[in-house]
């Protein structure tokens, strides 16, 4: 069975890391984007990963420039970005596309996995998330869902309630 684990991306420095290393861990997957209305969750995203990190949670950040190019820098741009303006420490990878033929595989299997609203697969927006537990179950939540609002459901996974 595949799971969120059985992929690699190139992280945001250049280097390809398979997310085999996160094994065991809580993922919190996102599309995220330097100059969306959604922006400011990284400082809601951010909070979580210093919560909850040491609990098991790792929060992974994917830049996309897919909706409404919103994000146009290059990665060094993008780190810089999000390091100097919320103080991003979790881990940022390449920018990537998450819809149409040239979508990562690891966000073809996360829309597969939990499909959004009426069954559609593609994702609306930036800043959709994707909440993996160790054992391989997908949820999705809307760009308009909260870091906070997901901190149950993080909770649960990390079997902290």
């Amino acid at each position: 069975m595949t799971t969120a684990y059985d992929f690699e991306a190139r992280t945001i420095d250049g280097k390809t890391l398979s997310l085999s290393i996160y094994a065991g861990k809580t993922l919190l997957i996102v599309n995220t984007a330097s100059k969306c209305g959604f922006t400011p969750q990284y400082t809601g995203l951010q909070k979580l990963h210093e919560q909850y990190a040491p609990h098991g949670l790792v929060v992974l950040g994917f830049p996309c420039n897919q909706f409404g190019g919103q994000e146009p820098g290059d990665e060094a741009a993008i780190a810089q970005f999000c390091e100097l303006n919320f103080g991003v420490t979790f881990p940022l990878f390449a920018k990537v596309d998450v819809n149409g033929p040239d979508a990562h595989p690891l966000f073809g299997y996360l829309k597969k996995a939990a499909p959004g609203l009426l069954g559609s697969e593609a994702i609306k927006w930036n800043f959709t998330k994707f909440l993996v537990t160790p054992d391989g179950k997908v949820t999705r939540y809307a760009p308009t869902d909260g870091p906070e609002s997901l901190e149950s459901a993080i909770r649960a996974a990390l079997g902290l309630t």
